[in-house]
């Protein structure tokens, strides 16, 4: 009886795995067209941290090639895990964007492709723009299985930016 208890639990574990190992969190993201004459394209980051504050994935960070000393201007990210994991910004950087949408994905992995575990997660935005604006926007959200869609509100240096787990 026991073991076939055993069994029926690790079949049910396995097939009810393959769900949440294809979830993933995706983002779409709007850098509004800013009319101004002095213009510069914001750097941005996108990430995750767990439910005690602590950095789960960076999933986007855009800055100028030649602008690795500007990187402090994104001050929450610079904080939290640029300023400790230099390794971490040259394997992710990439140039900033011009005004437009663009999709990021999370695959609900750490930064070592490890599996999240269930639990209390905030999404990330920092927009910085040069003689312009600085946004933060977090957004709290749980991975329990169950799929949600969220839009934030616009500001100054973001367009509507979506959330969705599926």
């Amino acid at each position: 009886m026991k073991k076939s208890t055993s069994i029926a639990c690790s079949l049910l574990f396995c097939s009810a795995l393959p769900v949440f190992a294809q979830s993933n969190l995706s983002v779409s993201l709007t850098l509004p067209e800013i009319k101004t004459g002095q213009y510069h394209r914001p750097y941005t980051a996108v990430w995750i941290e767990n439910n005690k504050g602590q950095h789960v994935k960076t999933l986007a960070l855009w800055t100028e090639p030649e602008g690795q000393k500007w990187l402090k201007d994104i001050r929450r990210w610079w904080r939290k895990i640029g300023r400790s994991d230099k390794q971490l910004v040259d394997g992710i950087s990439s140039a900033t964007r011009p005004a437009g949408t663009y999709s990021l994905n999370w695959d609900l992995t750490d930064e070592k492709n490890n599996p999240v575990k269930k639990g209390d997660y905030k999404v990330f935005f920092e927009v910085v723009r040069e003689h312009g604006g600085r946004n933060l926007l977090k957004h709290s959200f749980k991975l329990n299985g169950t799929s949600f869609e969220e839009k934030l509100a616009e500001t100054q240096e973001t367009g509507p930016i979506k959330i969705k787990l599926n």
